[in-house]
């Protein structure tokens, strides 16, 4: 039974593990979305996300703390630099993992982790649905409909009794 277990140790001792976490975080930050298997992926997030709100508030003694983490100091600058600044507003949840099916040779579960802010093709059709409106029906609103109510509105403004065509 695994009753208040909370780190999945990956088949490893604690130096191989944290080993593995700290070279697959500097992957991950360097090139921002990388390919693993979902238990690693699951414990990377739980390794990374830490590391990147203490990126937030760039001072000398989070850059240490970070550097201990991480051990190299070009995914430090990085950490701090670009990645710092895209979250900057996010209150958590930098990291998505999307499951990609099994491996060929031993039909381990694999998955993609990346930064939800670094890709690109999701932020900006989310920007592109964000901006078109719809009516209840699921139809474009008409120029007309929204012409009509603009006068009604300018009418009501003014205090002028000019009856509107409708």
């Amino acid at each position: 039974m695994r009753h208040g277990k909370k780190v999945n140790h990956l088949g490893r001792k604690k130096a191989h593990r944290d080993a593995l976490l700290m070279n697959l975080s500097v992957a991950l930050i360097t090139h921002k979305r990388i390919n693993t298997t979902v238990a690693k992926a699951k414990a990377l997030r739980v390794y990374v996300e830490p590391l990147v709100t203490k990126s937030k508030d760039d001072t000398t003694h989070n850059r240490r703390t970070v550097f201990s983490y991480l051990q190299d100091k070009v995914a430090v600058a990085e950490l701090f630099r670009e990645v710092s600044t895209r979250v900057a507003d996010r209150p958590g949840g930098y990291l998505r993992i999307i499951k990609l099916g099994n491996r060929q040779g031993d039909n381990a579960e694999m998955a993609m982790i990346e930064f939800v802010d670094f890709n690109t093709t999701l932020v900006k059709e989310v920007k592109k649905t964000a901006a078109k409106k719809r009516t209840r029906r699921g139809a474009a609103t008409t120029t007309t409909t929204a012409a009509k109510e603009t006068t009604k509105e300018e009418t009501t403004e003014t205090g002028d009794v000019t009856p509107t065509a409708e």
